[in-house]
């Protein structure tokens, strides 16, 4: 069974940055895709950024592209998410996530993953 333990949350100020953490165990690492998602208070769950297997593909949520990037570092079975540019709506509990298969790609939906971590709290202030 697979452990997920994020890190790196916080408080931050808009226009700062933070660097998420998430490291893994359990289960083979590299061969599988990592996502990341968040939740704010009142607001269903959402999709934020992906990587495949391999980490040559990735994917992002239109909300933060350009101001977020996922990356993975399989030596040691990490995935990190960096957030630059934070926005008070970026403001939710931060989750990863591991792909349900093998091998797989940067999918989008929750559905495609089948293991969660116990979440981080990310605070952006005005």
């Amino acid at each position: 069974q697979v452990q997920l333990v994020e890190s790196g949350g916080g408080l931050v100020q808009a226009g700062g940055s933070l660097r998420l953490s998430c490291a893994a165990s359990g289960r083979t690492f590299s061969i599988y895709a990592m996502g990341w998602f968040r939740q704010a208070p009142g607001k269903e769950r959402e999709y934020v950024a992906a990587i495949n297997w391999s980490g040559g593909n990735t994917r992002y949520a239109d909300s933060v592209k350009g101001r977020f990037t996922i990356s993975r570092e399989n030596a040691k079975n990490t995935v990190y998410l960096q957030m630059n540019s934070l926005k008070p709506e970026d403001t939710a509990v931060y989750y990863c996530a591991v792909g349900r298969t093998t091998y797989g790609g940067a999918y989008l939906g929750a559905n495609e993953y089948d293991s969660w971590g116990q979440g981080t709290q990310v605070t952006v202030s005005s």
